[in-house]
């Protein structure tokens, strides 16, 4: 049986497109169908199901995958064992994460990634919008909204810590809530899906759901509107955390703490042999933010 082959087909199942995981390997569309149609005739079943679209494995493709994955892992720890192991990261590098966290803490990181890894081509999407991995190709999502397939696996990166605050200015024309009942008598800024605020406070927790004056779906867009006085906002530290320094934004309700288990995730799809281009850029990630993440490390 055929290692190339083998290492061909843990790809194909990672990225459901054979041109990609060809090409992930230095090989073209023709040859990377070649190399699973010989793996088929060897092993006398069908193992893909190719459409126009994408390919997904058959059961008996499912079924041989932990076999196939054992056995280069096995080859793998073989080389290394003798000196002679490769698991130099290279090929495209293929990425997706919100717009606003990309920009502001993933650009930053891949100065020094690819300093690191110069054989490595990064494909960076950067969208608000939850995409399929598989159906997108994509190799790792970074994330802050609650992991729902199962399909997929998550490696916690940082946490995203959530407070409410104002600008200077606003407080001082409206005053300053002592509690978080008094929200409600205030101009509070919204983000589309976070209008119900827990808080755990010295006499137990406490719900509020404060009247909207103005919502958007941008978290960028909450956090500007309150610097410039419009209202009171929930924010995440990471995308407040300059404004805060430089005083044009200001924490209230310290007392009390959001209830949230919020946190920016690392997102990959199932396989026991993850490609070393993942990890390297999951640990890299996890290093460059450290625990607590910068941005809450220059608020203390």
């Amino acid at each position: 049986m055929n290692i190339e082959h083998l290492k061909l087909f843990v790809r194909l199942a990672a990225t459901h497109n054979i041109s990609q995981a060809g090409q992930e390997l230095g090989l073209s569309p023709a040859v990377s169908s070649s190399h699973i149609n010989k793996l088929e005739e060897a092993l006398g079943v069908r193992l893909v199901h190719r459409t126009t679209r994408k390919v997904s494995l058959t059961e008996e493709g499912m079924a041989f995958l932990p076999h196939a994955e054992e056995v280069l892992a096995s080859v793998e720890a073989a080389r290394a064992a003798v000196g002679v192991g490769d698991s130099i990261p290279k090929g495209t590098l293929r990425i997706t994460a919100p717009a606003s966290f990309g920009r502001m803490h993933l650009m930053p990181v891949l100065k020094t990634f690819q300093e690191k890894y110069p054989d490595l081509v990064i494909d960076l999407r950067l969208t608000d919008s939850i995409v399929d991995l598989i159906e997108g190709g994509f190799d790792v999502a970074i994330r802050n909204a609650e992991l729902k397939d199962s399909s997929l696996i998550a490696r916690k990166l940082a946490v995203d810590k959530r407070i409410i605050c104002a600008s200077p200015e606003y407080l001082s024309k409206n005053g300053k809530p002592s509690k978080p009942e008094d929200l409600k008598e205030h101009k509070f800024l919204s983000l589309s899906g976070l209008e119900n605020l827990l808080f755990d406070g010295p006499d137990g927790r406490i719900h509020v759901k404060p009247q909207a004056s103005f919502k958007t779906d941008h978290g960028e867009a909450v956090r500007d509107a309150c610097v410039n006085g419009m209202g009171i906002a929930l924010c995440a530290t990471w995308i407040a955390y300059e404004h805060m320094k430089r005083g044009e934004l200001v924490e209230i309700l310290a007392d009390y703490t959001l209830v949230s288990d919020a946190a920016i995730w690392a997102v990959y799809p199932s396989s026991r042999l993850l490609a070393p281009k993942v990890r390297v850029f999951i640990d890299h990630l996890a290093d460059f933010y450290g625990n607590p993440p910068y941005w809450d490390r220059e608020l203390a």
